[in-house]
């Protein structure tokens, strides 16, 4: 009998986190999914509709809110006081539009906590929980280089507290997605440095049509995404097979864009000092100290030129 692995999936009620549940529940009941999602009751819902789909019952739900530093940290206590298995994957998909806005009860943007920082988080300290094998990917998009003017850099500071001129900008989302590829290149960076085996890659799945990620939105910016949409069925399905098929176990620091053939992208994803930044003061305001990760994961190593030459 195979050992069974342990995934985890956060936002995996609906859409990509749903559909890629499904994907890897449904190959072996070998996998054990779990759900780490803010709703209690669409978890719950979304946990049935999959055991009855894909006939594994080994699919569990969790409360997670990646918005909440208390709810990340809850979290991984409450993984660890269950006694569950060793993780083997972890997806970081839970995420929010540009149309959101304020500030959470942490004090920082609500995009940029719930789509970055409380992932930079939950994923430190579940690392010391994690198989020698075992890989992360963070859901980015194309979206962190928008169609029309380029972005530059603001410093993170701005981005976690924006002033009245960023507050209410649908930018912030594309920020927030540069900042998911800045992490995964950092943390590609950080465990090759320390030696382990545990790999990190990024992937977009594209505009998906057949989601409600992002409704509303306006017939002019539609077209200028054509280019770049997705398909929910396509993406999963790359997706499961990047987290569970043996060809991709060893790879790391990779961006895929909609499949499983990795591209590079902007030259502004690749910048070195940006991430390095990024990764110091989300250790700072998420108050992340040396003992709770990987042994070593907080020094300070320098750059080995992760990113295009």
């Amino acid at each position: 009998m195979a050992e069974m692995k342990t995934i985890i999936i956060t936002g995996a009620n609906s859409g990509l986190g749903f559909a890629t549940a499904e994907k890897i529940a449904e190959q072996t009941e070998d996998y054990q999914v779990i759900l780490a999602c803010r709703n209690k009751e669409k978890a719950e819902k979304a946990k049935n509709d999959l055991i009855e789909r894909t006939g594994n019952r080994n699919i569990i739900d969790l409360d997670l809110d990646t918005s909440s530093i208390k709810s990340v940290r809850n979290f991984v206590k409450q993984y660890q006081e269950l006694g569950l298995p060793q993780i083997d994957g972890l997806i970081c998909n839970a995420g929010i539009s540009g149309s959101h806005t304020g500030l959470t009860s942490d004090g920082f943007d609500i995009i940029f906590e719930t789509n970055h920082l409380g992932h930079y988080l939950l994923t430190t300290l579940l690392l010391p929980c994690m198989s020698e094998s075992a890989r992360i990917m963070v859901i980015s998009s194309d979206m962190h280089n928008p169609p029309g003017r380029q972005l530059s850099w603001t410093g993170t500071p701005a981005l976690a507290k924006p002033d009245e001129k960023l507050a209410d900008k649908g930018m912030r989302y594309s920020y927030s997605k540069l900042c998911n590829l800045y992490f995964t290149y950092e943390l590609a960076h950080r465990l090759e440095y320390i030696e382990s085996t545990i790999t990190v890659n990024a992937f977009n799945p594209g505009y998906m049509t057949d989601t409600n990620f992002m409704p509303n939105i306006p017939v002019s910016f539609f077209v200028k995404l054509m280019d770049r949409n997705g398909s929910l069925s396509d993406s999963s399905t790359a997706l499961a097979k990047l987290m569970t098929e043996n060809a991709y176990g060893n790879i790391s620091g990779n961006y895929y864009d909609r499949s499983t053939e990795a591209i590079e992208f902007s030259e502004l994803s690749y910048h070195k000092e940006n991430a390095l930044e990024l990764w110091n003061m989300s250790a700072v305001y998420t108050k992340l100290v040396r003992d709770e990760t990987l042994p070593k994961l907080l020094n300070n190593p320098n750059f080995y030129g992760w990113g295009p030459s």
